[in-house]
């Protein structure tokens, strides 16, 4: 049973992914999640059922439109397998559960965030606000032991997260954005204190690694921004996921 769930949650997190691929392309440039329904961003054909089977069909099609031949993102690929393999770790790691429902929602609302982040170096308000009012209600009224903290820890957490890169924006005079300050509340929110921690120092650490790494290669100059965000809620999963025994490690060193 244990391999039957998987595959079925794996299946579930491609299905998942493309309708996150939608919510990417669709958000930042203000258009319906709902209408018109899914078509061909360059022809504007509207796609059969037989284009929007998740990974088969962008394998089927080369990677392009079947009507015009325009080139299919490759994150639209990346994303539904990506996605897949999420929701089988996920269902792994917390079984059938209420923790594996929150998990799963909080996990794509951060791969949503960060990929709008990546692509188009904005963090929606739209997405953000709404995010951080449910957090707090789901903190009220499905406060437990694993994923979600309770209220006093998420409005605590949230506050760390707005008080530390509000002061981080400060100091770096533009090196970070607003939008990664109501980011980093919003992460506060749902990961709660302490696990708010865990989740920006792993942010601040994969962020600055990468930033010297390419630095090195001469990818990008030194003033040349890099989004924060995807470091952010990469932050914000791991420390959903694994915070709490990364917490009891460190403390154990000592």
């Amino acid at each position: 049973m244990l391999v039957f769930w998987t595959v079925i949650f794996a299946l579930l997190g491609t299905i998942v992914a493309s309708f996150l691929n939608v919510v990417i392309d669709r958000l930042p440039a203000g258009e319906s999640l709902i209408s018109p329904g899914s078509h061909c961003p360059a022809c504007q054909r509207r796609l059969a059922i037989i284009d929007l089977i998740p990974i088969v069909s962008y394998i089927w099609l080369r990677g392009r439109c079947r009507y015009c031949q325009a080139t299919i993102p490759r994150r639209i690929l990346w994303l539904e397998i990506g996605n897949g393999i999420l929701f089988a770790y996920l269902f792994w790691h917390y079984g059938l559960s209420v923790d594996l429902i929150i998990a799963t929602v909080y996990c794509c609302l951060f791969i949503v965030i960060a990929v709008i982040d990546l692509e188009h170096g904005l963090i929606l308000n739209k997405i953000v606000f709404p995010a951080a009012v449910v957090a707090l209600l789901v903190s009220i009224f499905l406060s437990r032991n694993g994923v979600v903290p309770g209220i006093t820890q998420a409005a605590i957490g949230g506050g760390v997260g707005l008080v530390l890169f509000t002061l981080i924006v400060i100091v770096s005079r533009g090196g970070m954005g607003w939008g990664d300050v109501k980011l980093a509340a919003l992460i506060g929110i749902i990961n709660g204190t302490p696990l708010v921690f865990v989740a920006l120092f792993v942010a601040v650490i994969s962020g600055g690694l990468l930033a010297v790494f390419l630095l090195l290669l001469k990818a990008r100059g030194r003033k040349q921004a890099i989004p924060f965000g995807p470091f952010l809620a990469l932050g914000a999963m791991v420390a959903l996921l694994w915070g709490s025994n990364l917490i009891n490690w460190y403390l154990g060193l000592f």
